[in-house]
């Protein structure tokens, strides 16, 4: 059996097994009726760790005593509330819609498929699913669902696009030619963890700046490669319509004369924003930090596509009164029931999972089991980020992981005479390539809702089958990338080495 064979027979198993599972809604039910089950059991049990941050004692919480059970009916609706995504979601839908329904989006690809070559398009999304993580989370919704559109309008599969600029965003999670929120927060971590052995050292945001820059780069050749050789293959042709895309390239004059009022707009809109943005004592700063700029991300999308939608459905005349605009929103909210069904349930499941402490617990232990292994130079990097990768199907949250982590494994690479840079930077390679096979990822509904636009009946198996390439293809190639960086000790970032030498 050739290679090729062997990894389509592997993927149509996880595939066909996947899809075997019930729909995600009862999915979801069911995975959160066995953590209310499990948690009882445990408890039962006695299973708790020792916290290596604080030395505290976390135990696994029975969900199902009195205490519990009024929790969970107390907490029903503000799990539901104040689920991440959701808001994000919902608030650039809202500019997106209006963008969709006044025609923007279709004229627009129209005029991209005449200027840009259709092999370059997945290196483009998932370039672009890379860049757009230093907007938050505001990738997933607006990314995935645009790279269906942009693959349907060249005639190809658009669940090869959506997979592609999914990859991008989540996949490639740590990798960008930028810092983002996301620097200053794991380098605090780290910095914190280091004192346990030298109270002196200092991780900088910058870290891994050299790392990521380049695997930006590796991320966006091997995510086109897959979606290219292995995912539109398994898809097979694309035999639907290109959803509201002309099949013949070009825009008529009226549609041109709107599109450059849009461009007029979208100049205006920047302008006012960097503005508000670049000035020390700027509107989106907050004594010179830019945390009320990454904090404004989602609702300044929202404007940029609602404000666009409007200019150009208003010169185009597809927008003649408001009414025609609230329509639009409401049609637009409409199409999102699937998804605020599927985050009912989704919701639920996340937050008795938080409660129950056995993703901390399962974390701990893991960590705890690798440190207890005594393996030594790549060996031990490739362990740690593996580990990192199968905790990271349980617990999504990079930060949390890494409180958690940090304090075990940052003081004992130190000691071994490796850096805490070097331990942070394997640590985001792990943390980054499961995200896209993790049914926990708080995305995946949007996801699956999006993909289910062209394929009515896809199921989890389905995408976790064709997300499983990705998520190997970055495994191994960024590991080959972390061990030719360490084999030649190039810096990870500015002052930013691979080695330590223990204070004398």
């Amino acid at each position: 059996m050739s290679q090729k064979q062997a990894l389509r027979g592997f993927l149509d198993f996880v595939e066909k097994g996947g899809n075997k599972l019930p729909d995600p809604w009862t999915l979801f039910l069911f995975m959160a009726a066995g953590i209310l089950a499990l948690s009882a059991l445990l408890s039962g049990l006695g299973v708790e760790v020792i916290s290596p941050s604080d030395q505290s004692t976390i135990k696994v919480i029975n969900l199902l005593n009195p205490e519990g059970i009024r929790k969970i009916f107390t907490d029903m609706t503000k799990n539901f509330a104040n689920f991440p995504p959701f808001a994000v979601v919902l608030v650039c839908m809202l500019g997106i819609g209006v963008a969709e329904k006044s025609g923007l989006i279709s004229v627009t690809l129209r005029k991209f498929v005449t200027i840009v070559p259709s092999w370059l398009l997945p290196a483009t999304l998932v370039f672009a699913g890379v860049m757009s993580n230093v907007a938050s989370d505001a990738g997933y919704v607006v990314l995935t669902p645009l790279g269906a559109v942009l693959f349907a309008a060249f005639g190809r599969h658009p669940i090869a696009g959506l997979t592609a600029a999914f990859a991008g965003v989540s996949g490639g999670f740590s990798a960008n030619l930028l810092l983002s929120s996301l620097d200053p927060m794991l380098a605090g971590l780290s910095t914190s963890a280091a004192h346990l052995v030298d109270p002196n050292y200092n991780v900088l945001a910058t870290a891994n700046y050299y790392f990521m820059f380049v695997s930006t780069f590796l991320i966006t050749v091997v995510g086109s490669f897959v979606t290219t050789k292995i995912v539109e293959p398994r898809l097979g042709k694309w035999e639907g319509t290109s959803e509201g895309i002309s099949s013949h390239a070009g825009i008529n004059p009226e549609e041109k004369t709107a599109l450059w009022w849009t461009f007029g707009f979208l100049i205006i809109f920047s302008g006012i924003v960097l503005a508000m943005t670049l000035p020390k004592n700027g509107l989106l700063r907050e004594a010179g930090d830019l945390k009320p700029f990454y904090g404004s991300i989602v609702p300044l999308i929202m404007m940029f596509f609602m404000g666009a939608g409007l200019v150009f459905g208003i010169k185009n005349k597809t927008i003649k009164s408001d009414r025609d605009f609230s329509k639009m929103l409401g049609e637009t909210m409409s199409s999102l029931g699937g998804f605020i069904a599927l985050v009912f349930i989704m919701a639920q499941f996340v937050a008795f999972f938080s409660w129950s402490n056995i993703g901390i617990v399962v974390a701990i232990k893991g960590a705890t089991l690798l440190k207890e292994i005594g393996l030594t130079g790549l060996p031990l990097l490739f362990c740690f980020i593996l580990v990192t990768a199968f905790l990271n199907l349980f617990m999504g949250s990079a930060s949390a992981k890494w409180a958690i982590m940090a304090p075990v494994f940052v003081p004992m690479f130190m000691i071994m005479g490796y850096s805490p840079e070097l331990a942070q930077n394997a640590y985001r390679i792990g943390d980054s390539v499961t995200n896209i096979i993790s049914p926990l990822l708080p995305y995946y509904p949007i996801i699956i809702a999006f993909a289910r636009k062209y394929k009515p009946d896809l199921g989890v198996g389905t995408l976790i089958s064709l997300m499983v390439p990705y998520s190997i293809a970055f495994l191994l190639m960024w590991s080959v990338l972390f061990t030719i960086w360490y084999m030649f000790g190039f810096p990870m970032g500015p002052e930013a080495s691979f080695f330590y030498n223990l204070p004398r």
